[in-house]
């Protein structure tokens, strides 16, 4: 089975419908670690008595348990209780495909990421390296069952109704990924929507009701968020920021198109601004030659640029930079700025949204995957499910 990650219909049967308010709690969980059931009974406005009967019921799915918190030094009386994911639960592996390797960690109810491994790929064929990962999602099966609700795996590249149709970074085109997760649901994403939505949920962006964000490693991609949730377009594949024509349009893409802003804020423009052939690893060009003077301030103020330039479309409270754009910005402050304040519209200019660096770096992609995994296999339909499954005996 495979499905693109942002896919919902939105619309519950009956029995789905019976599960939406343990769908709230869980999620509630989630974002309230070491949270009491009192806490959780006010913040989602439910009579003590609901809470008590959904907690009870949840704990009994395996879903949910409930253990004492630290006592303080000298506290008297019943000790209280905190909220957290059953040990017995549903988990999720969620995987971050690279150009150079991959990284995979089971993902709890609660969010934790655990037994987290990395491997670099021993050949880059789309064959070796998925084979790869579908060892990894094999291991993860016979170690959890059925407990095992879903593969969520982020991929630098542009997605399509669950296809890889291009990685510059990989050199993959029109690759089926949906080897990986045999039997379990397959959640796909690319990196930099992921990563956008990692920042707006549990980093630099949370509260944000729109915010923009933009990783560079080989070109650039992105993604907006609204109140935490990425705008995917129709087919999964929004976000391609790299490939507005922010650039020179004598230059083609190997996207195909003419003029595409990746050409102008990576490690290839800056060989072309120093005159060098163009490097086999853009990204590592990028990281070892930011303090080449007027070159770097010239990827610089491109990326200041688009950056002004998708402001005034998207409009967001906050922009977040992820992968090198951080390190870039830093290496010419002066360019990036000045170039953003130039590319905005008059009205933003009084008031201009903050540009702040990424809290979850590297680890973006993969905690972009664990989240929207993990709001797959706690909706009311996954819930469904999962309390169909027989008990452990």
């Amino acid at each position: 089975m495979k499905a693109v990650l942002m896919a919902s219909s939105g619309r519950l049967t009956a029995g789905e419908a019976r599960w939406h308010t343990a769908a709230q709690v869980l999620t509630w969980v989630r974002a309230h670690p070491g949270g009491t059931r009192a806490e959780l009974t006010q913040d989602l406005r439910l009579n003590s008595g609901l809470a008590t009967e959904i907690t009870a019921r949840l704990r009994a799915m395996r879903l949910l348990e409930e253990t004492p918190a630290p006592r303080a030094t000298g506290q008297r009386g019943r000790p209280t209780t905190v909220l957290g994911a059953h040990p017995e639960g549903p988990v999720l592996l969620a995987v971050d495909l690279r150009t150079a390797e991959w990284r995979s960690a089971v993902v709890t109810l609660d969010g934790q990421l655990t037994e987290a491994a990395s491997v670099r790929h021993g050949s880059r064929s789309p064959g070796a390296v998925l084979a790869a990962i579908r060892g990894r999602v094999d291991a993860v099966l016979r170690a959890y069952g059925n407990r095992v609700r879903g593969v969520s795996l982020a991929v630098a590249g542009t997605v399509h109704e669950g296809r890889l149709v291009q990685s510059a970074t990989l050199g993959w085109r029109d690759v089926d990924l949906g080897s990986v997760s045999g039997a379990v649901p397959l959640l796909l994403g690319n990196d930099a929507t992921l990563a956008g939505v990692a920042e707006a949920r549990t980093g630099a962006s949370v509260g944000a009701s729109t915010a923009l964000h933009l990783m560079v490693v080989v070109g650039v991609g992105g993604t907006v968020t609204v109140d935490g949730r990425p705008a995917t377009g129709s087919h999964g594949a929004a976000g391609e920021y790299g490939h507005q024509p922010y650039g020179d349009r004598k230059l083609i893409c190997p996207c195909g198109a003419r003029g595409c802003w990746d050409l102008e804020v990576d490690g290839r423009a800056l060989a072309r601004h120093l005159g060098v052939a163009e490097p086999r690893d853009p990204a590592e060009f990028l990281r070892g030659n930011l303090g080449a003077g007027p070159a770097v301030g010239k990827v610089a103020g491109a990326l200041g640029g688009g950056v002004g330039a998708l402001v005034n479309v998207h409009d967001p409270a906050t922009v977040t930079l992820g992968g090198l754009a951080p390190l870039l910005r830093r290496a010419a402050p002066d360019a990036f700025e000045r170039a953003y304040l130039d590319g905005l519209m008059a009205f933003h200019k009084g008031r201009p949204p903050a540009v702040v660096d990424a809290v979850h770096g590297d680890d973006g992609p993969l905690q972009g995957a664990a989240v929207l995994g993990l709001d797959e296999i706690t909706s009311e339909a996954a819930l469904a499910a999962w309390a169909t499954l027989p008990l452990p005996q």
